[in-house]
């Protein structure tokens, strides 16, 4: 049976131990929180510490930033692991399992105009080993692990599809990164999601989960017992963290999750 977190800004509730009230009734096994820019989640590392000594279970941080480590701009690429080695620290101490992020958000789509990035594939490559290397030792140092996250061709022009974060993973060198998927994405890119899985069981970390719209999962078409027996095949033992919109009533929305799950892995 899988465990189940969802991401804290869907949760009701104006605390994260009122949020994990909810959470537990709803049938999740964990929260996911979100990890702003600005050493915002460094800031919250107080309320952290006391949700986790109030029995909260939050074993994850997904990044919540304008900028990301494969950005063009230098500073920004700096500023963006400066915001990355604090959230794999600040994780660490609440005993979490790692963080996950992108390697760049709404920067550049070879799908819209101009189609032709500034920078080259092969610089691209050189710029995402640089900072998933420096990443990837500091989590290694912390004992926490870093999330690749490919994202669609609209939203990322370099990591969209599971074999291109398996690639730049394997060539650190480091078993601090591995990849976190989403079902979302790869619903998009992926020619046949649950093969994919198969193909990269090794190196598979986390997994985020919203329907083919990009709603709760239920909400859309994607096929969900093919994807979910393809974690099971591999012995996937991390959280399905859920990522998305609600449609219909938020709360019965983010209520529905664990139990859609629970039956489309049956």
């Amino acid at each position: 049976m899988f465990k189940t977190a969802a991401q804290e800004q869907l949760l009701p509730g104006n605390t994260l131990q009122a949020k994990w009230e909810f959470a537990q009734e709803a049938g999740y096994d964990a929260i996911e929180l979100r990890g702003k820019g600005d050493l915002h989640f460094a800031s919250r590392l107080d309320e952290l510490q006391q949700a986790r000594k109030d029995g909260v279970v939050m074993p994850t941080v997904c990044v919540d930033m304008l900028h990301f480590f494969g950005a063009f701009d230098a500073e920004q690429r700096r500023d963006a692991i400066t915001q990355m080695k604090s959230q794999l620290t600040v994780i660490a101490e609440i005993g979490g399992v790692g963080a996950q992020t992108p390697a760049s958000y709404g920067m550049f789509s070879r799908r819209l105009p101009p189609f032709e990035p500034p920078r080259s594939e092969a610089e691209d490559r050189e710029v995402l080993l640089s900072g998933l290397s420096e990443l990837g030792e500091h989590a290694r140092s912390e004992g926490v692990t870093l999330f690749l996250e490919p994202l669609n061709r609209y939203e990322d022009h370099m990591v969209n599809r599971l074999e291109q974060a398996a690639d730049l993973i394997r060539a650190t060198g480091l078993d601090s990164i591995k990849i976190g998927i989403d079902s979302y994405h790869m619903n998009i890119e992926e020619t046949d999601p649950a093969a994919a899985i198969l193909a990269h069981a090794d190196i598979i970390g986390h997994a985020q989960v919203s329907d083919s719209n990009r709603f709760q999962p239920g909400a859309g078409h994607l096929d969900w017992p093919a994807w979910l027996g393809a974690l099971h095949s591999i012995g996937y033992d991390g959280h399905l963290a859920l990522e998305s919109r609600l449609t219909g009533d938020p709360v019965e929305a983010a209520r529905s999750v664990p139990s859609f799950l629970t039956r489309s892995a049956a």
